[in-house]
């Protein structure tokens, strides 16, 4: 019976250690790359240098990419998209993500 209760105890006091790192240590995401990986073509083919349209969403929106091309399914209406979206809305410090076609 001990046994059963010092389980009980470990195991509840171990549930709030994990539930207070999952609050306090979470890892914060862009919003931008979600919205600029819906405006990608979503063919995860890999042949633009990245493992699938989420990364390059993220080289995109973190100034690592340097021309939309890259991504070889897109068309002239994804990159125009992306231009026109990475305009509207900057980086936190303002300045913009500069990037070609």
């Amino acid at each position: 019976m001990a046994a059963m209760l010092t389980l009980a105890i470990l195991g509840g006091l171990l549930g709030l250690g994990l539930a207070f790192a999952a609050e306090y240590l979470k890892v914060e995401k862009d919003p931008r790359i979600d919205e600029v990986e819906a405006l990608l073509p979503g063919v995860n083919c890999g042949a633009c240098g990245y493992p699938g349209c989420a990364a390059f969403a993220e080289g995109i929106v973190e100034g690592e990419v340097e021309k939309l091309s890259n991504c070889k399914p897109g068309k002239d209406t994804h990159y125009n998209a992306i231009i026109a979206y990475l305009k509207d809305h900057p980086n936190p410090d303002g300045s913009l993500i500069k990037i070609k076609k």
